[in-house]
């Protein structure tokens, strides 16, 4: 989980605020456990508990399912944070009225993309079409895909820009939930994965493998064990001085080279030929994964002051 220092995170650092909920979390650790009994081991009544559960989960820390007991339903919560990234400003970054247009674009919204085998993409029921089938990136149900992935080539989305005349832009942070693409899983599996902005290329990162062996915290039931159940979040931002992932500098494109002021951008994942690895791409949406979000685009800006006119 990825947090900052902006009101938005409040309610992971409320939810953080409690000797109670820190107990909860460490029960949790060790198994999973319903309200009546997290209120039992506590001591505490399950009407209380239950409060305490609902900010866990609202901050995303923890998961709870109602599930059929002999009783008749009880909740049962799950921990699914495994750790907590804070992402403090740099100098001279922060500002108390920082202000940003926010757009979430879903996985299988794409407009474009030119891939390879091995390739599919499903929505959180189903598979769409068959695998290794690049045609079936042109079905009529893709754009309810929720992961999507390929060997090599390229997935392109359209992305409006809300931006307005009189506001500065000032940073650019791209998140994702990706990974590489291997057959099955493989945990030691390099890609190289380029991301272009507006034409620009602005920096390649490289997947270190294809995840498993273990569940992704939102991937659905019906999802096979034996394939790709999570990747990292990873975070581009495009600054002043450079594009960066994870507070590491991967090229000089600055945010004045995007041409960031067009109505719309044309954002590109790719996975070239001639890249020294060539692992492919998966990418989780909401319903899939650790992160249970879609690509997430964060336009920060400053407002420029109307000229004062004399009367």
């Amino acid at each position: 989980m990825k947090i900052d220092t902006t009101p938005h995170s409040l309610p992971i650092y409320e939810a953080l605020a409690s000797n109670v909920r820190l107990q909860v979390i460490n029960l949790l650790a060790q198994q999973d456990m319903n309200i009546k009994e997290l209120a039992q081991a506590l001591g505490l009544s399950s009407a209380i508990m239950t409060m305490h559960v609902k900010k866990l989960e609202k901050a995303g820390i923890i998961q709870a399912t109602m599930i059929p007991s002999k009783g008749g339903i009880k909740k049962v919560c799950s921990l699914v944070a495994e750790a907590i990234t804070i992402d403090f400003p740099r100098k001279g970054e922060w500002s108390p009225s920082r202000s940003y247009h926010q757009t979430i674009v879903s996985v299988g919204h794409y407009t474009d993309f030119q891939i390879e085998p091995t390739c599919g993409l499903a929505t959180t029921e189903k598979v769409i079409g068959e695998f290794d089938e690049p045609r079936c990136f042109l079905d009529a149900e893709r754009f309810n895909a929720k992961i999507l992935w390929f060997g090599c080539g390229f997935i392109e989305y359209k992305v409006p820009n809300y931006l307005l005349k009189n506001e500065t832009p000032e940073e650019l942070e791209i998140s994702m939930e990706i990974s590489s693409e291997a057959p099955f899983t493989n945990q030691n599996w390099p890609s190289d994965i380029t991301f272009h902005l507006n034409g620009v290329e602005v920096g390649t990162w490289t997947s270190p493998g294809d995840f498993g062996g273990k569940r992704g915290k939102y991937t659905p039931d019906w999802w096979w064990d034996e394939v790709n159940q999570y990747g990292l979040l990873k975070v581009i931002k495009v600054t002043e001085q450079g594009t960066f992932i994870d507070g590491n500098q991967i090229s000089n494109v600055t945010i004045k080279s995007l041409n960031i002021r067009e109505k719309q951008w044309n954002f590109r994942i790719s996975v070239k030929e001639d890249s020294p690895h060539v692992g492919g791409v998966t990418l989780f949406g909401s319903g899939f994964g650790n992160y249970n979000q879609d690509l997430v685009f964060k336009l920060y800006y400053q407002q420029q002051e109307e000229p004062q006119t004399a009367e």
